[in-house]
Order: C-alpha cells, then structure tokens, then sequence
C-alpha cells in the first residue's frame, strides 16, 4: 500500500468549505482512479495546518495518479484559500485499527529521520514496542506508519477518541517518543496535533 500527502496552510474559516470539497468534488472524482482506496484530511484550526492524505493499492496506482490528481489538489488548496506547502509520498509500512475513530477523533503525527538502511528497524520497533503500549492506553484508536524507504523519512500517526483523550496521552507518547528515537538514532523532525476533519479509508490492516 502506498500514500500521498499534501501539506497546505489555510485560512482557518475555511477549512470547513475544504472538507465539504473533498467530500463532495475530490472523492467522487477519486472513486475513477484505479487503484485508490483511500482520502483522509487532518487539519489544526487554530495553525491553518491542513494534510491531505490519499492511498493507492499499488506504486504504479500511485505514480499512474500523479498528473490525474493536480487539478483536485489545486481546487483543494483554492478552496482552503491556501496553498499547497509540501507534498510527500510514501511506503504504508504499519496500518493498525483498535476501533473506529469517532466523529471527535483527533489525531497526533510524529515526523522522523533515520538513516535509510534503519527503516526496517524502526518498522519493528513500531509495530513491537509501540504499538502495543498505545493499544493499552484509554482513547487510542488507531496507528499507522508511512516511511520513504530512499530517504530514511518517516511519519507515525495516532488517532484518539477527542481531544480529552489526545491530552491525556500527551506527556506518555513523549516519553516514549523520546526513547525510541534514542534507541534508533533518529532525529525527530516535528510532531503535531490535528483534528481528523475527514477519514474514508478502505485501506486494509497492516502489521
């Protein structure tokens, strides 16, 4: 499985007419791409921090889309009244599901670089070190791990009941950030917090 993410900082009033817009123009019009199981957006109304997400079945879906999808992302970006910072495609290496996430999900994601011949090892310290810590915490419902496996980048996301939930793990999902980037040797790029504005993922369990 494979995934595409676009960046893009909006105006915050209109992060609600971009969720509209991906529900009612972008996934319509996705449904055509062979290959396409997935769109998500996660977006921070008080930072304008958007991140559009779609999953493909394949790398050659994925590469296929490309040019097929500049239009949707433009109107995406047009309607937030932003514009697109970044776009990043990656390798689904971990995609685990405790419980549907719930219309208050919130979400946190944590961007790292390791050197490219560590990705396996950061794929096993995800899926048997810290996935099964957060499985034992109240609110967790979801993780996932995208890596580019050429550059050594990647970003490892979970998804909490509300935003009471996503508080309350706060200060856990630190120290075990902490740690595992100590025992990897990988430098923490950024984390953030975001609403999960828009999920219709089909994409399958993967750990």
């Amino acid at each position: 499985m494979y995934a595409r993410s676009s960046t893009i900082m909006a105006e915050p009033s209109s992060i609600d007419s971009g969720i509209a817009y991906l529900r009612d123009e972008v996934m319509p019009q996705l449904s055509e791409f062979d290959g396409w199981v997935g769109l998500s957006m996660m977006m921070n109304r008080a930072t304008g921090r958007c991140i559009a997400t779609t999953a493909w079945d394949s790398e050659d879906a994925l590469r296929a889309s490309r040019l097929r999808v500049h239009p949707l992302r433009d109107g995406l970006s047009l309607t937030l009244g932003g514009q697109v910072e970044q776009i990043d495609e990656w390798d689904v290496a971990v995609m685990h599901r405790d419980h549907l996430a719930g219309p208050r999900a919130c979400t946190r994601c944590t961007w790292i670089q390791v050197d490219p011949g560590g990705v396996d090892n950061a794929i096993e310290t995800f899926k048997t070190t810290l996935l099964p810590r957060f499985e034992g915490m109240d609110g967790f419902r979801s993780a996932s791990l995208f890596v580019d496996r050429s550059t050594g980048r990647a970003v490892g996301s979970t998804v909490w009941s509300s935003i009471e939930e996503l508080e309350a793990s706060r200060e856990e999902a630190d120290r075990m950030r902490m740690a595992a980037a100590e025992n990897l040797g990988a430098e923490i790029q950024d984390v953030a917090e975001f609403r999960l504005g828009f999920a219709h993922l089909r994409v399958p369990e993967l750990v």
